[in-house]
């Protein structure tokens, strides 16, 4: 499902933990695609990454009216879904300013800065200590 190179697109680049999407929002209502594969494959039996992911879609209204194209890569199915999301808020608005202050209210335009804590040494984990013996 490749997209004519040709055609006008507004794109936007967004993170979450470990991954990160560019993201292109075309005029028009083709299928969704993530990585060349459809958005409904892509996420497969995961509806709340999915409804997440298209909440700047929805919260401007032009589910019907736009569709994109994620090239996304690293991190897990959520930080991609995350990622996508916050590419898509930033694609659309560079498509139409007047999307700006809706986004900003629904806070789509906001990286979260969570990252993984790193593991310390002498721990299982970055906090998980080993259990304590008395004997």
């Amino acid at each position: 499902m490749a997209i004519s190179s040709k055609r006008k697109y507004f794109e936007g680049i967004g993170s979450r933990k470990r991954a990160k999407a560019r993201v292109r929002v075309y005029e028009g209502s083709e299928t969704s695609v993530v990585n060349g594969i459809p958005f409904d494959e892509y996420f497969g039996d995961k509806p709340l990454v999915m409804r997440q992911a298209k909440r700047p879609l929805v919260a401007c209204g032009v589910v019907d009216k736009v569709f994109f194209s994620a090239h996304v890569s690293g991190g897990g199915i959520s930080g991609q879904g995350d990622a996508i999301r916050l590419g898509l808020a930033n694609a659309l608005v560079r498509y139409d300013e007047a999307f700006r202050p809706v986004l900003s209210k629904e806070d789509l335009l906001t990286r979260d800065p969570r990252e993984v804590e790193r593991k310390k040494y002498f721990l299982k984990k970055a906090r998980k200590r080993p259990q304590y013996s008395k004997r």
